[in-house]
């Protein structure tokens, strides 16, 4: 099979793999080259994929969606990272993770201000109008 892990700017991963298994929303479950065509809506958490030439790779995933056609497996999701070993990936995922939401508490409190401001100069030339 061929694994693709896409973000909104990047293909995180994009390799031959023997094997994926995913948390969907029902419970985990594991594709293999023979599975029938397959979509599910992943849950945030560990992907487990195993390469053609051996071994056992890990993504941490924000939650996404899973598309299996052919010998095809997307996965598109907004957040991800990619590793062999599960303590340095955990690192990354709390280093990435929190300086994105970070940056996402940042914008929030930027558009309630833009928003809030809008309003306020609207209900200002209501008052002008009357």
């Amino acid at each position: 099979m061929r694994l693709r892990i896409v973000l909104p700017t990047a293909v995180l991963a994009d390799t031959s793999v023997r094997k994926i298994t995913a948390g969907g929303m029902h419970g985990s479950f594991t594709l293999l080259p023979h599975h029938v065509d397959f979509l599910a809506a992943l849950v945030p958490g560990l992907l487990a994929y195993e390469p053609q030439e051996g071994g056992e790779r890990f993504a941490a995933l924000d939650g996404g969606l899973l598309v299996k056609y052919g010998s095809d497996v997307l996965i598109a999701t907004h957040r991800a990272v990619v590793g062999a070993d599960l303590g340095h990936l955990r690192h990354m995922v709390d280093t990435e993770f929190r300086a994105l939401g970070q940056r996402e508490r940042v914008a929030r409190g930027v558009m309630a201000r833009l928003e809030a401001d809008f309003i306020r100069r609207f209900l200002d030339l209501g008052e002008r109008r009357a």
